[in-house]
């Protein structure tokens, strides 16, 4: 087997892609693997960490706002697609999969014009415009949502979930002590984990920094773990160096998520699909907050998939600020209601996504 994985931009769509080409070597061992992302982006340090190979495309998303570097974008993407061919033929690969992100759409858009099968995962449960347009041609399309048929073909959609890191897991008793102990934290308080994702948020950063401001309010018996995001990371530490504030440990990234998970009493968090999909595996309680800043609010079309069914919790970005902490304060103080949470959340995992995405991408090129 011979794959090309693109796509990425956020650890949302890196550590999925990463997952799948795990499973692609357990099928088969001698699999080459080549990824291709986005210059400069996360995922040029994140897959060579992991052991796998990868090339760089020039290309960029478009700003929301009016921007100078929207003009050369149009630039990008044609300088992108030429290399992309230009990888394709070089590699010749039986497959190309796309994983959502800047380098996904010039990728795969060439190989569909190679007569390469494609095959697409969609992460969330409101499919963006370039997955709706390369999802025309794709030879299979993996989702994680049911009613996805809105955006693709009936005949080509496949019901797998998303794949997260191998290292996910629903932690067992003693595996929060060794958590705690590792933060640093009591095993007689509870632990709220805030995490903007992998780039952090500021709507986040924010209202913790507001909480902390006005004195940890319902604070008492809590602990925070933080992931605050490497470009916010100098004005917290400035911000936590004369606050005051006790028992909380702030991160600008955490690699060993599943130590945070086993801590954690309550998750705060966006709504990203591949987020979600961790937290279904680990079993946690989470108040969602939405990004707003995400093409069709897809963020909430994903929380509110989960809200619906008692398996979450959500506060607007908007709210945030005033209201988050406060709800946090309360909720890591119901057991009963964590214990719910917690009950239909972990229901709605998908643990052999990677899997069944595996078995997607061997049996499209066996065809």
């Amino acid at each position: 087997m011979r794959a090309i994985i693109s796509g990425g931009g956020t650890g949302g769509h890196i550590f999925p892609a990463i997952s799948i080409a795990e499973a692609i070597r357990r099928r088969e061992p001698d699999s080459e693997i080549l990824f291709v992302g986005a210059e400069g982006r996360m995922e040029m340090e994140r897959v060579p960490a992991a052991g796998y190979r990868i090339i760089g495309l020039p290309v960029a998303g478009l700003k929301r706002s009016l921007s100078l570097s929207n003009l050369s974008l149009p630039f990008k993407v044609a300088k992108s697609i030429k290399k992309a061919r230009r990888i394709i033929k070089e590699f010749r690969p039986d497959i190309v999969i796309g994983v959502g992100g800047y380098a996904s759409a010039p990728t795969l858009w060439a190989a569909q014009r190679l007569s390469i099968p494609t095959l697409i995962q969609e992460q969330n449960s409101y499919a963006g415009l370039t997955n709706k347009i390369i999802g025309r041609k794709a030879d299979r399309i993996c989702v994680a949502y049911s009613g996805m048929e809105r955006f693709f073909p009936k005949d080509r959609i496949i019901l797998t979930g998303n794949p997260v890191r191998s290292s996910i897991h629903r932690p067992l008793p003693e595996e929060r002590e060794e958590a705690l102990l590792h933060y640093g934290l009591d095993s007689n308080k509870k632990t709220v984990f805030i995490v903007g994702g992998s780039l952090g948020s500021g709507t986040l950063n924010n209202s913790v920094r507001k909480w902390i401001n006005d004195g940890q309010p319902g604070g008492e018996g809590i602990q925070l773990i933080w992931q605050c995001g490497k470009a916010y990371m100098d004005g917290v530490r400035q911000f936590m160096s004369h606050s005051g504030a006790h028992d909380i440990r702030f991160f600008d990234f955490i690699d060993r998520m599943d130590l945070a998970y086993a801590a954690a009493d309550l998750v705060v968090s966006r709504s990203g699909a591949g987020t979600i999909s961790e937290l279904c595996i680990a079993g946690k309680a989470v108040i969602f907050v939405p990004s707003p800043n995400v093409t069709e609010d897809h963020q909430t079309h994903n929380a509110m998939a989960l809200v619906n069914r008692e398996a979450a919790k959500i506060v607007s970005d908007a709210q945030a600020p005033e209201r988050l902490m406060d709800c946090a304060v309360s909720l890591v103080k119901d057991d009963l209601s964590l214990r719910m949470l917690e009950k239909n959340i972990a229901g709605l995992a998908r643990p052999d996504a990677s899997e069944a995405i595996a078995e997607e991408i061997f049996s499209t090129c066996k065809k």
